[in-house]
């Protein structure tokens, strides 16, 4: 459908563009509750400096910011240009998906596990642990989409799913574990290796195993622009899974296909 006429593809990019963009701000002011202990459903958004509260010209996503020159209406203090990057990222990712898959079940499946995995990663840059309430999430999206995808399509699309989810995880659990009785030193978080098990609900084993070199490459490159010590792996996984979720079966056919 998405591609019937020039106008619907430029008007459903354009409205996935606002969407993420503005999806992307709630995700920002989530993260930071969650991370600051407050509520994420009560209360007015404020400064995170002055307490300010902030007004609807405040919260217009990106051109705030850009308005606001980077710093608060009332305070002056400066804002991390984190929150205009991740608004921006946000709509990329919706963008994107919706190019991948069109307008479907498979793209809403994966829009919202792109804002689970992207919500976790800013907790996790804010306090290098991911609650396990957005695991549980989804894993219940997984299970609630799956029916959409037909009768004949659902047990394989579990069987796939549950084990690559559980056969990677169950490797990282063992080398985590041999690791740490080895060093000394702790290796793997237990937050991580429950989120390759999520992960690999939606990309099965070998996606799952892509996911994984990805994700260690991407968490490579993180690091080498990370200026603290201590290195959350969380906002690794989701970028990679986001890359797996638009080029990984082709990359997996592609591979898998140098032997037959």
């Amino acid at each position: 459908m998405l591609y019937t006429d020039g106008w619907i593809t430029a008007y459903m990019f354009v409205l996935s563009a606002v969407m993420g963009a503005v999806f992307g701000s709630f995700f920002n002011c989530m993260a930071w509750r969650i991370a600051h202990g407050e509520s994420v459903w009560k209360g007015r958004s404020h400064c995170a400096v002055c307490g300010h509260t902030l007004h609807g010209r405040d919260l217009v996503p990106v051109f705030s910011y850009l308005l606001l020159k980077g710093k608060c209406r009332y305070c002056g203090e400066k804002i991390s240009p984190r929150y205009m990057g991740v608004e921006l990222l946000t709509a990329v990712v919706f963008v994107s998906l919706v190019f991948r898959y069109d307008v479907s079940w498979q793209f809403l499946r994966c829009v919202v596990l792109a804002c689970i995995l992207l919500t976790l990663a800013l907790v996790d840059l804010e306090i290098y642990e991911i609650p396990d309430r957005f695991l549980a999430v989804g894993i219940v999206w997984c299970a609630v989409t799956l029916p959409c995808f037909g009768k004949e399509e659902v047990l394989t699309m579990a069987a796939k799913g549950i084990l690559g989810g559980f056969v990677i995880a169950a490797a990282l659990l063992l080398l985590t574990l041999v690791f740490d009785k080895v060093t000394g030193k702790e290796g793997l978080g237990g937050g991580d290796i429950k989120l390759f098990f999520v992960t690999g609900l939606y990309l099965g084993l070998a996606g799952n195993l892509l996911n994984l070199l990805v994700s260690c490459f991407t968490g490579l490159l993180f690091a080498a622009v990370w200026k603290k010590k201590k290195i959350p792996f969380g906002p690794a996984i989701a970028l990679s899974t986001w890359f797996c979720l638009l080029f990984g079966d082709a990359i997996v056919q592609w591979y898998f296909g140098l032997f037959l």
